[in-house]
């Protein structure tokens, strides 16, 4: 960074912190820096609007500003500016919370020196420079990949894929190219609709090696039928033999559609022009009739042979024949179609008002080359009327079938709710397992709540031993179909993890390498928050942990106290499925009889009032000591309860889980 000085504007309540910053930087040989201080964000903020800075450095505790609402400010005004937060607290929490309002670091006041300072200040640059680099490289790739819609394929000559890229797999119906591949096995039965259409193409390719526009119907996944165009060469080795077709296809249908479209628009335009009851003419720049539908005929009273050549003069009074050239040749000289109600008294009939229409006709070229004309008996207005009732039919029968799939799309929903209801335990084990459920050791309670027809959270009680029970819970993040799919995933790996549940540590590191691995082949990143517990009753043990999920409480009756299981280490751990390296350590607490082990996850207490007031982990801490002695099923639904007239009515906007294991007697020997 020497060279040209960087400009840092400094927003600091306290002066003398201030002098001391610029003093540091000054110390700094290889970050030649031009700092502009303010002691409040008012002015700071003025300062951003009237010239250009590398980056802010903010005091938290501004006087004018709002803490770490100052960060989300700047952001609103300098979208792309580094910020680097200063505070008084060493505070792992505050920091985290700090970077993710927006900021680049956040750094304790009293442990700043001049090196530290420096390389804040540089690397919250360069990641900024890297952030815009990797976006701008990002938005070209999907630039690039999202105008592709050419399918790309590589088959053997027994008619396998080696290869297709995403294009061809959306084409042929797939969800991705590796489903195409696996699925499709054998393109001459699968694939094509004409048998022996692989044949032909086999055949066309060993006398050309290549063809284009080789055009066949197929089978798409869900069996519907396109159209395709396949362009395709064979590849051979440097002996002249066949290695493999590759190629491209493009989906023809719409075309293909619009072709046969056409034909049957030509067809029907015939078929009516002939059967219509509308007379039907065309004339050319000359008024000579080079036209006439057989309506038209049959209203002259004459063959089509007797009409063409002639004129409106020759079939019609003269005042009306002069009427009808004078609006053809308007027609023609304005390019604009006319329409009008005129009188008309054919050969030997009565005078009539028909509806008239009439349009210029065009060449090739086109130059006006006539006119067209069509016309009725405006008492037909009846068909008119028919055809929109018809009309009216058919939406009314659209709306009728859309409503039915509504109402099948909800019944699946309805049956989706009902299996991953059957995924949750039906039965608690007992412990010992020889005694009754009323006389278990372990009491377990439970409350599901999704907000959907489907949740994301799950849980799990085991038993691993005559004295050890088991507890796992997760919250996948958002909810919805998508994330029940994958706490149905996890529910299969936790059943698999059986060797190891008795170690809560390995248990959640080997389930979040598992789950690493199939998110990857997906190209989904779905972040997973889970806890789980050994419960031990002869050992009068807890042992615990912790992913990234709320910390369960732990009641200790005995003792009047409602404590956090806080890992030993005092610091968190990730959520599942974000490093498949990451490894998850176990913690342990004691059990005495009495005890109660709540375990939930965040929808408890992610809630808003109406005066957009959230319901804290505090306030859901306070209540829970405040009502410690409740049964854990009573004391489960007071605080649902409590949380919904939180709420004022809105209730729970994430899925809730509430998980309860009671050391519920003393322990009987064994």
């Amino acid at each position: 960074m020497a060279g040209e000085a960087l400009r840092i504007l400094v927003i600091e309540h306290d002066p003398a912190f201030a002098r001391y910053l610029g003093d540091m930087l000054v110390q700094a040989r290889d970050l030649p820096v031009e700092l502009q201080l303010t002691t409040e964000l008012l002015p700071g903020l003025e300062a951003l609007r009237a010239a250009n800075f590398d980056a802010v450095l903010l005091d938290l505790c501004a006087r004018d500003g709002a803490g770490l609402g100052n960060v989300g400010l700047i952001r609103a005004l300098a979208p792309g500016l580094p910020i680097i937060v200063t505070g008084e607290a060493d505070d792992e929490v505050l920091a985290v919370e700090t970077v993710h309002e927006g900021a680049q670091d956040y750094l304790v006041k009293n442990q700043l020196t001049p090196n530290g300072l420096e390389r804040s200040i540089r690397y919250a640059i360069e990641r900024h420079h890297m952030d815009v680099a990797l976006l701008a490289a990002e938005e070209k790739y999907h630039s690039l990949f999202d105008r592709l819609v050419e399918g790309i394929f590589q088959t053997t000559p027994e008619g396998q894929y080696q290869m297709a890229n995403a294009a061809l797999a959306r084409i042929y119906g797939y969800s991705s190219p590796e489903e195409l591949i696996q699925t499709l096995t054998d393109i001459g039965r699968s694939l094509y609709l004409q048998p022996g259409r692989r044949d032909e193409f086999i055949r066309l390719m060993q006398s050309q090696d290549i063809i284009n526009d080789f055009e066949s119907q197929i089978f798409c996944r869900d069996g519907k039928i396109i159209w395709i165009s396949e362009h395709c060469r064979a590849i051979r080795d440097d002996q002249g033999r066949l290695l493999y077709y590759e190629g491209t296809v493009v989906d023809i249908t719409e075309r293909k559609q619009a072709e046969e479209n056409l034909r049957n628009s030509e067809a029907l335009y015939h078929s009516l022009v002939e059967t219509l009851p509308q007379n039907i003419l065309r004339k050319d720049l000359q008024g000579r009739f080079t036209f006439a539908n057989q309506q038209f005929c049959r209203s002259l009273g004459k063959t089509l042979t007797e009409i063409l050549g002639k004129t409106d003069f020759d079939f019609f009074p003269p005042d009306l024949a002069a009427n009808y050239q004078r609006d053809d040749r308007q027609v023609m000289a304005t390019g604009k179609s006319c329409q009008k109600v005129e009188e008309h008294q054919p050969p030997g009939g009565q005078k009539m008002y028909v509806q008239v229409v009439k349009t210029p006709l065009h060449g090739a070229d086109g130059a006006t080359i006539g006119v067209q004309g069509i016309f009725w008996d405006i008492t037909q207005q009846r068909l008119a009327d028919e055809k929109i009732r018809r009309v009216n039919a058919l939406l009314a029968q659209s709306r009728n079938e859309l409503r039915a799939k509504n109402a099948q799309m909800q019944d699946e929903l309805k049956m989706a709710q009902e299996i991953q209801l059957t995924l949750l335990p039906q039965q608690y084990p007992a412990f010992p397992p020889s005694s009754r459920p009323s006389e278990s050791v372990f009491q377990f309670t439970h409350r599901y709540l999704p907000t959907g027809s489907v949740g994301g959270d799950f849980f799990t009680v085991s038993c691993l031993s005559e004295t050890a029970a088991g507890v796992f819970i997760c919250d996948v993040a958002g909810h919805g179909v998508q994330a029940a799919l994958v706490t149905a995933m996890i529910r299969a790996l936790v059943e698999e993890l059986q060797p190891v549940a008795k170690e809560p540590g390995q248990f959640l590191t080997k389930l979040n390498s598992d789950l690493c691995a199939i998110l990857k082949q997906t190209g989904n990143l779905m972040l997973t928050t889970a806890f789980y517990l050994v419960a031990d009753w002869q050992a009068r043990t807890a042992r615990y942990a912790n992913a990234g999920h709320p910390k369960p409480f732990h009641f200790c009756r005995a003792a009047g106290q409602v404590l956090p299981l806080a890992n030993a280490s005092g610091e968190s751990q990730p959520a599942l499925g974000l490093f498949d390296n990451a490894s998850y350590q176990a913690s342990e607490a004691q059990l005495s009889p009495g005890d109660l082990i709540m375990l939930f996850t965040d929808g408890l207490y992610e809630v808003e009032n109406p005066q957009n007031e959230l319901y804290s982990q505090e306030q859901l801490l306070s209540s829970a000591r405040q009502h410690a002695q409740l049964p854990a099923a009573k004391l489960f639904d007071h605080l649902l309860h409590q949380i919904k007239s939180f709420s004022a009515g809105t209730g729970f906007t994430d899925d809730v889980c509430l998980v309860g294991l009671e050391f519920a007697r003393e322990a009987p020997a064994l």
